[in-house]
């Protein structure tokens, strides 16, 4: 296992030359974590975290990511780093969850934030770009978000993304091309696909952003050309030192002007008869940024959990799709093995142990039930 780890490991660091890593998060310093990611203060009763690898795991130190601790809570923390823009850029956003309690409501999502995030007052009214992960709640509701914030509303993914249900740690990964695709991975599998345009139902909206552009682009060019043409015409006004008695009545004039002067072609003038066009906003494909966001800079857990047991790890934000690949297999892929192994070694012994219980308490039951009948027939002899 250790060669192929270290193989894994020389494959990612020289993707690094060709990726940029805007955040990445593995847990491996201790406490020292708690430098990094800030617990908000908007409520006291807002849960705790702590660094765990769980009840069973497939490497103790490797494993350890953020836990939620306490039952039927609101939890909100979050990490800052250097903010960026993605704009003509892959964004790659990938972390492994872990419901080791066997979640029977609440989320296991992310949510990306702004740079201007208030982080010590985090909650969720918090303005965030991308929410992804799993959310589970009864038999209903086991899917995965994949929400986006486009001109000031939230916007979800219309397909419904099953997520997983068991207790073993999983990888989720969400990929925005700048060509307007995407793709959602469950443990390196690419489970959904599509066009970001028509998923998120955006076509619609898309439509009255053109038709709003492209009407006020022809009604400024109306009163431009409006303008232009009333400077071919000649002054209709009568001049002041016409005299209607000796000049006669005044008449305006009803020629044009030449479009042309001195050999010079008026400025905006391409014939010299307008045509009524429709021209086409070239500008409203850039502002309908639908994958876009100018200051990405925060990542964070804010969610509610009625159990709590849930372990975060491996937090990757980067433009390189193949290093978060081989990311995920330097890390979840080396322990995913491991942490079944000893899940099952554990149900194993939990079997043993409940048997040899129930065998006590067999045993104990049928002593007692023999030390009864002596007593009754000891008391019987001494009447």
């Amino acid at each position: 296992m250790a060669p192929a780890r270290l193989l894994l490991w020389a494959v990612c660091v020289l993707r690094v030359a060709r990726a940029t890593i805007y955040f990445q998060e593995e847990f491996l310093d201790g406490e020292r974590w708690r430098n990094r990611w800030v617990q908000s203060a908007n409520d006291s009763q807002f849960g705790h975290f702590r660094l765990s690898s769980g009840k069973f795991y497939g490497h103790k130190e490797k494993d350890k990511g953020l836990q939620t601790t306490q039952n039927g809570r609101f939890y909100a923390i979050s990490a800052r780093f250097k903010p960026f823009s993605n704009k003509g850029k892959t964004l790659v956003i990938q972390y492994t969850v872990k419901h080791e309690q066997k979640m029977d409501c609440g989320g296991g999502y992310i949510k990306v934030f702004p740079a201007d995030v208030d982080q010590k007052n985090l909650s969720g009214k918090s303005q965030y770009y991308i929410m992804f992960g799993p959310d589970i709640c009864g038999f209903d509701i086991k899917k995965v978000h994949v929400i986006l914030h486009f001109k000031n509303q939230y916007h979800s993914n219309k397909k419904p993304i099953r997520c997983k249900v068991d207790g073993f740690t999983h990888l989720y990964t969400l990929i925005l091309r700048p060509d307007l695709t995407y793709e959602v991975r469950i443990d390196g599998q690419g489970i959904e696909s599509g066009s970001i345009e028509y998923d998120w139902n955006l076509t619609s909206l898309k439509k009255m952003e053109k038709t709003s552009a492209e009407s006020k682009d022809w009604k400024q060019e109306k009163e431009d050309k409006l303008q232009d043409w009333e400077k071919h015409f000649l002054d209709a006004s009568k001049p002041s030192d016409w005299n209607s008695e000796l000049d006669g009545d005044w008449q305006a004039p009803m020629l044009q002007k030449p479009p042309y002067q001195d050999g010079l072609k008026p400025e905006g003038i391409d014939k010299d008869v307008w045509l009524h066009q429709k021209m086409k906003n070239t500008n409203y494909l850039t502002e309908y940024d639908l994958s876009e966001f100018e200051n990405i800079g925060a990542i964070g857990l804010e969610l509610w959990q009625v159990r709590s047991g849930t372990i975060f790890d491996n937090f990757l934000i980067t433009d390189d799709e193949e290093y978060a690949e081989n990311f995920g297999k330097a890390t979840w892929g080396e322990t995913k093995g491991p942490e079944r192994e000893m899940d099952a070694i554990q149900a194993k012994e939990e079997v043993k142990k409940a048997r040899e219980e129930d065998e006590e308490e067999l045993l104990m039951g049928r002593f007692d039930g023999n030390e009864n009948t002596f007593r009754r027939f000891h008391r019987r002899d001494e009447l």
